[in-house]
Formats: structure tokens, C-alpha cells, sequence
């Protein structure tokens, strides 16, 4: 919900509405409705007036300025897709995300921390002064009570795979949410990357994302999935050309933090990006789950 950067930020920008790219994506991952419907909604014009625009989210900011609140705007599209669950924001609130750098500079907007990494002119060549030291909200955003709820009921968190510090860490950042997490019975699965973010988490191994996660949420994860495997040579010379690399998994590393290690074989998708198979990893999470649930055996 601190999204600022492609179409979601220019509508947020010009309209005051919170970035409904997320949301979109995430309601129509969970629609069983046809597949041109979700297709409509993920349509994005490349010619002008509206060259960038997604028609899913201009749909968002109509039923939220016809509505009169995000909430309902999304409860509408929910029962258009024909969702299988629910479609929670962490806020109501309208913040954005800062981070802070080793070097004291504050970059401030979730686009402009994305492309740390990237040829910018308002920023110096990447260095070790450029990593980020910390990210936190302005200003500060309390959580949805509905996100409370849902963390205090579940029966299990999965923290998804994403970028560390724009796309997963922010979530924490909200006012309610950590505290939830670690009042949370539930047993935590944190989704361990594939590959690193240049800007972000240059030569960042499996234990220092987990460590992160941690500090954000002050609790660590129950078990950690990961890819057994290697990443196909041409894949990681096409990443490399992005300063992007294969997170290192040190084992040892995440023992001694004290977090279960679960191997998959199968959870990378094998098509022209490096990324997790939804189907397979989900699958994989819920044998995890499964075995994470099951009731100890009483000592004989």
C-alpha cells in the first residue's frame, strides 16, 4: 500500500487514492471468474490518451470515487472477479516509504528506493555508501483492523517472496502489524527470495533476509522455503546483466539462527523469468503447513 511508482502512482498522485496495482494484481489472482474478465483487468493501453494506464485500476479509482471509499471499491471488484478469499490492505492510511543510506541520504518514495540499483542522474554510482541502512513510513500508518483480525486468527503466516525492502519489509513497518505477528500462535513460513535486488540487497545471503525480516518484524520466521536446485546458467547471465545474483544459501547460517530449512525441488517456474511456480509452491506450503500443524506426539 505504499506503492508510488507506474500507474498506480499517478493515480495516487493525481486522485489521492491508495495505489490499487497491488490489489488488483492480488484479486485477480484469486478470481474464479472467466478468463477474458480477468484479462480485462489487467489490460494496459500502449497507445495515448491513456498510453500506461491499466484498466483495472482506472476500474478501482471509478468504483472508488462512485462508492466513496477504497474498502467498498474493492468489496465491489471482489464480488465482480468472484474472489476465493478475502483482499486485506495492511492500511487505510496513505504513507509513503523512505530509506535511509549508509552514507545519511534519505530517498524517499518506494519508486525511487526500486531503482536505487539503477541508472538514476539524481543519485551517485552504486556504492557500499549506498546501501540502505534502514526504511520506515511517513508518516506513520496504523493498521487495518480487519489485517489485525486476520493475522490474530490464522492458522498459519506466509511471508511471500518479493523484494525485501519495497515489497515485503513495508508491510511490517505499519503501526499494529509486528506487535500482531508476535502475539500470533500461528506458525510463521517465510518464502526465501531467488534472487538478490541490485541497490537493495547486493550479495544479501538467505540468513541476512531472514535477519531482516526479524529486525521488522521481531520475530523469526518457523521455517524458511527454499529452491533445491541450481538456476539455469543462461537465466542468471541475463540477471547478471542487472546486477542481480542467486541468493547464496547459507544453511549453516539459517540453522544458527535457529529457523527449520525446507527443501523443494520444484518450486521454480521454468519459463524466461526467475521466479516461484505459484501452483508448486503453493503446494509446497501446504505440506509445510501441514507438518507445522500437526499436533506433538506426548512423550512415552
Amino acid at each position: 500500500m505504499m506503492d508510488s511508482g507506474g500507474d498506480s502512482g499517478v493515480l495516487r498522485d493525481a486522485y489521492g487514492v491508495l495505489p490499487p496495482g497491488d490489489l488488483r494484481r492480488c484479486l485477480i489472482a484469486l478470481s474464479d471468474e472467466s478468463q477474458i474478465l480477468r484479462d480485462i483487468f489487467s489490460y494496459r493501453f500502449e497507445e495515448p490518451p491513456l498510453t500506461g494506464h491499466n484498466l483495472g485500476n482506472l476500474f478501482f479509482l471509478a468504483l472508488t470515487k462512485t462508492s466513496g471509499s477504497e474498502r467498498k471499491a474493492i468489496e465491489s471488484i471482489a464480488r465482480m472477479l468472484k474472489i476465493k478469499g478475502r483482499v486485506i490492505p495492511v492500511t487505510w492510511d496513505h504513507s509513503h516509504l523512505n530509506a535511509e543510506l549508509d552514507n545519511g541520504c534519505v530517498i524517499v518514495g518506494e519508486a525511487n528506493i526500486d531503482v536505487l540499483g539503477s541508472a538514476n542522474p539524481a543519485l551517485p554510482e552504486h556504492d557500499e555508501t549506498r546501501s540502505i541502512r534502514r526504511v520506515f513510513l511517513v508518516p506513520p500508518a496504523a493498521a487495518n483492523p480487519d489485517a489485525l483480525d486476520a493475522i490474530n486468527e490464522a492458522n498459519i503466516l506466509v511471508l511471500a517472496p518479493g523484494d525485501l525492502f519495497t515489497s515485503s519489509i513495508p508491510n511490517l513497518l505499519v503501526d499494529g502489524i509486528a506487535e500482531a505477528i508476535q502475539r500470533a500462535t500461528a506458525p510463521m513460513i517465510y518464502v526465501v527470495n531467488l534472487m538478490t535486488k541490485h541497490g537493495e540487497t547486493d550479495g544479501y545471503t538467505a540468513s541476512q533476509h531472514i535477519e531482516a525480516i526479524e529486525h521488522y518484524a521481531g520475530r523469526l520466521p518457523d521455517a524458511v522455503l527454499l529452491h533445491d536446485g541450481s538456476i539455469p546458467s543462461r537465466l542468471v547471465t541475463r540477471y547478471n546483466t542487472e546486477h542481480a545474483d542467486p541468493v547464496e544459501l547459507d544453511i549453516q547460517g539459517i540453522r544458527d539462527l535457529g529457523v527449520s530449512v525446507i527443501w523443494r525441488k520444484d518450486i521454480m517456474a521454468a519459463d524466461s523469468l526467475v521466479r516461484h511456480d505459484p501452483e508448486r509452491t503453493a503446494a509446497a506450503l501446504i505440506d509445510l503447513s501441514e507438518c507445522l500443524l500437526k499436533p506433538a506426539r506426548p512423550h512415552t
